[in-house]
């Protein structure tokens, strides 16, 4: 691939995995990006000394496109103690993974939320789900989580109570209503490696694997939109405002909708999950008893749920103070008012700690995030494009090439690379 000049649409994840890959094939590598600085859905910012990431973000430390793009050491992570705590009115509990967390086998084995039955079924099913790969969990047949979970026997208790907050965290779909598929993958994942976020903030993956890519000596243009393109089988042209460029090949990296928008592949989704994330301080000291547990509300769902992250992650809020986030699901979140979440979030802890006010709970930042993930209900990933679907030489790279994740991102950057790799190689 030596003299070829590629240009990657995009510097999210996705683009930047794909550009370092081409880069260091040899290839000549611009990335075009439209806003002023590189992570796409993945951001972080400060505020009053807070790291606030856009939306409450994890990084499964056991996705295999992880441990191979990123240097986990480097990213410095603060990781989540393995499990939740189950929170409804006057009553908090425990619920963990034992042969994880030793330290909890008692708590929750006594959890009064969970039967004896639903904990000997969690333990078949991790058993079962260790034996797959993710290719063979994404090419299996398809259903809904919640038909999957009832077809495996686990009571409605066990469904609404954990599995709908803690995989609606994760899904953005407290319905479980999205593809089997994901749980089965992520229930995997959870037990592979850790749940973390970097001391930074979550902006210091794709902020690493800029930094990496500009070692390959790829070339990144921020603040940048993408105009149009041109394609056929021998040439390609990229339009930005500013100017004109000619490349080898194009791939393209951009958000769902700007992807459809310059490729006009109609089969890329752009149907979306959204959600609200809340920001809140209280003085040091007068935080909760979850440690680095997320909070489940097994009650209702706003909010869905309350993650301790300055307990996690002390960098993330400056001295004397501590940071919660909650998030809220669906669409009727976009359309409350920030304080009408707060007091939601307010209600909810006060339910939780009767024996506590939260005068002193103050809201620090909301993040309205409209498209927070593709939707995916069962079969959707038997009809996601390929790398090689838009026509001449443009390729896709994104989460919308494979399933709604980091893993699904980075894997995808690294298939289009090679996809480019292959078709140049074949053309010369």
């Amino acid at each position: 691939m030596d003299d070829s000049h590629i240009v990657v649409v995009g510097a999210g994840l996705a683009g930047l995995v794909a550009a370092r890959h081409l880069a260091a094939d040899g290839a000549d590598v611009t990335v075009i990006e439209r806003r002023d600085d590189v992570g796409g859905r993945v951001r972080t910012e400060r505020k009053d000394g807070f790291t606030l990431d856009r939306g409450f973000q994890v990084l499964f430390t056991g996705y295999p496109a992880v441990r191979r793009e990123l240097d986990l050491d480097a990213l410095d992570l603060r990781a989540f103690t393995p499990g939740a705590t189950i929170c409804r009115p006057s009553r908090r509990s425990v619920l963990s993974d034992p042969l994880r967390d030793v330290t909890t086998l008692f708590d929750s084995l006594r959890n009064p939320e969970v039967t004896t039955t639903d904990k000997v079924r969690t333990l078949a099913l991790r058993q079962d789900v260790s034996t797959r790969n993710e290719a063979e969990i994404f090419a299996s047949p398809d259903q809904s989580i919640r038909s999957y979970l009832r077809d495996w026997g686990f009571s409605e208790d066990f469904i609404e109570h954990f599995v709908a907050p803690f995989y609606g965290g994760i899904t953005l779909d407290r319905s479980l209503s999205s593809s089997k598929r994901v749980f089965e993958y992520t229930f995997k994942m959870l037990s592979a490696g850790k749940t973390a976020v970097p001391a930074a903030g979550m902006q210091a993956i794709p902020e690493q694997l800029a930094d990496r890519a500009r070692d390959e000596g790829v070339t990144i243009r921020l603040g940048e939109r993408v105009e149009g393109l041109q394609s056929d089988e021998g040439s390609a042209i990229v339009t930005t405002g500013r100017d004109s460029l000619e490349a080898d090949a194009i791939v393209v990296a951009a958000d769902p909708k700007e992807a459809r928008r310059l490729t006009g592949v109609e089969s890329i989704p752009t149907d979306a999950h959204g959600c609200v994330t809340q920001y809140y301080t209280l003085p040091e000291g007068s935080g909760l008893d979850a440690g680095k547990r997320i909070m489940l509300n097994a009650a209702n769902p706003d909010p869905n749920t309350i993650a301790p992250l300055s307990t996690v992650a002390p960098e993330y809020a400056p001295a004397g103070k501590e940071l919660l986030s909650a998030t809220f699901l669906g669409d009727a979140a976009q359309d409350e008012t920030e304080d009408d979440l707060f007091e939601k979030t307010r209600r909810a802890l006060e339910a939780w700690y009767p024996e506590r006010y939260f005068e002193s709970l103050e809201l620090v930042h909301t993040d309205y995030i409209s498209f927070a993930q593709f939707a995916q209900p069962p079969g959707i990933h038997d009809s996601l494009p390929g790398h090689r679907d838009p026509p001449g030489r443009t390729y896709l790279a994104g989460d919308y090439t494979a399933w709604s994740s980091i893993q699904g991102a980075m894997r995808s950057g690294r298939e289009a690379a090679s996809a480019v790799r292959a078709d140049l190689a074949d053309s010369s």
